[in-house]
C-alpha cells in the first residue's frame, strides 16, 4: 500500500520530491517504494529525467486506476466517521462576504464545525478533503461534484466618496480620465462590465493592478481611485457608506455555483451550509435595486 501511494503521488505531482512532501517521507523512501513496485510488476512505471519524473503508458494507467480507488477508499471512511466540513472559495469571497456572515450560521448552528480552505482553483474532494467549494462557471468542476446553481453575478465601477466627489466622475465617459485599478486574478473585470454596460467604445486603461479583489477594494475605499468588482464582495461597504456605485451595477458574463462533494451531499450538515449560503448569496448577489 505504501508503494502504491508512494507512485500514485509521484505520477501525480510529476516529481518523487513534492509526492515526499505529502507524504511526509524522504525522497530516498519514495524512490526505493517505486523501484520495489517496478520490481514486484515486472514494469517500469516512470522515466526519470533531470528535473521530472513522467509516468509511461503502463503508469499513466496504473496511476488512474490508483487515484479512483484512494479517493473511493477516503470516500467510504468519510461516510462512517464525518469530519468537519470544509468549505472551499476565494480569499476575496472569505475577507469580503464569509467572514462578516459566519457567525449567523454557528448562531443557526452552534453543533456544526466548520473550516475553511482559501482556494480558487481546481480541486479533488477527497484528496484536497474538501465538502462544499464556492466558484464562478469559469473554473471547471470534479467530474463528480454534485452541482448548484446559486446567482448570476451583476459587477458595476466602485470608489470611496471623496474620490468620486474630488474626480468630478458624473457619467461613465469620464471614468475616461480616472485612475482606474484592477486585479491580477480577473483582469478583464473592467471590459466586461463594458460591455455590460454598452460603453465598449470607451478607451479605460488601468494604472494599477493588485494581487486580488480583496486588495483591490479596500484600495478604492482608501480613495485610490476607481475599481470594477462584484456587487456581492462590496455590498457591505456600500451600506456603511466607504463605498459608492456612481453608475450602479449590471449584470455581467459570470455564474455562482457551489460544488458539493457526492459522498457528503444529503447529509444534515452538508444540507445546512448549502441552504444558509443559498439563502445569503441570494440576498447578496442578485439583482440590486440600483440596478439600471
Amino acid at each position: 500500500m505504501n508503494a502504491l501511494r508512494a507512485f500514485e503521488a509521484t505520477a501525480r505531482h510529476r516529481s518523487m520530491t513534492l509526492a515526499a512532501d505529502e507524504l511526509c517521507v524522504t525522497h530516498g523512501a519514495v524512490s526505493r517504494h517505486i523501484k520495489s513496485l517496478e520490481e514486484t510488476l515486472g514494469v517500469v512505471l516512470l522515466n526519470r529525467k533531470a528535473r521530472t519524473t513522467e509516468p509511461t503508458p503502463e503508469g499513466i494507467r496504473l496511476a488512474e486506476g490508483l487515484a479512483s480507488a484512494f479517493s473511493l477508499m477516503q470516500a467510504s471512511v468519510d461516510r462512517v466517521r464525518p469530519a468537519p466540513l470544509t468549505l472551499s472559495c476565494s480569499s476575496s469571497i472569505m475577507m469580503s462576504w464569509i467572514i462578516p456572515r459566519i457567525s449567523r450560521f454557528h448562531d443557526l448552528h452552534p453543533n456544526i464545525e466548520l473550516q475553511f480552505n482559501m482556494n480558487y482553483d481546481r480541486i479533488d474532494f477527497v484528496r484536497d478533503k474538501i465538502s462544499i467549494a464556492i466558484r464562478t462557471n469559469v473554473i471547471a468542476p470534479p467530474d463528480d461534484a454534485i452541482i448548484r446553481e446559486l446567482s448570476g453575478e451583476w459587477i458595476g465601477p466602485v470608489c470611496a466618496p471623496q474620490y468620486l466627489e474630488a474626480s468630478g466622475l458624473g457619467a461613465p465617459e469620464d471614468m475616461e480620465k480616472a485612475l482606474l485599478l484592477s486585479t491580477r486574478t480577473r483582469p478583464e473585470a473592467l471590459i466586461d462590465w463594458q460591455k455590460a454596460a454598452g460603453y465598449e467604445g470607451l478607451s479605460l486603461e488601468p494604472k494599477a493592478e493588485f494581487d486580488h479583489f480583496y486588495l483591490l477594494i479596500q484600495a478604492a475605499a482608501c480613495g485610490l481611485g476607481v475599481a470594477v468588482v462584484p456587487r456581492m464582495l462590496v455590498l457591505d461597504q456600500i451600506q456603511s457608506g466607504r463605498l459608492v456605485a456612481p453608475f450602479g451595477f449590471r449584470p455581467g458574463p459570470r455564474r455562482l455555483l457551489l460544488w458539493i462533494a457526492p459522498h457528503l451531499v444529503g447529509r444534515p450538515d452538508t444540507l445546512a451550509i448549502e441552504n444558509w449560503l443559498t439563502r445569503e448569496i441570494h440576498s447578496s448577489a442578485g439583482e440590486p435595486r440600483d440596478a439600471f
